[in-house]
């Protein structure tokens, strides 16, 4: 598994192209690219916003849980 392998595994199971989240999260492909392999980590900011999109938690993005819906 890839450093940020469940940041690739959720895009491509929303059926999404690099290039497409990358616009969503409004940085270039080649960014998004760096995050998904782990060249590169993932700023906060960047967390957020894929955790705002995908409705999920940030500890579920970096690993920490398997629960992808946040505690309330």
């Amino acid at each position: 598994m890839t450093k940020f392998q469940r940041i690739q595994d959720l895009r491509t199971d929303s059926d999404l192209s690099q290039r497409q989240i990358s616009e969503i999260l409004h940085i270039s492909q080649r960014s998004y690219s760096h995050y998904e392999t782990g060249s590169r980590n993932i700023p906060i900011e960047m967390l957020i916003r894929l955790a705002d999109y995908y409705d999920i938690s940030i500890d579920y993005l970096v690993g920490r849980t398997n629960n992808k819906k946040m505690a309330k």
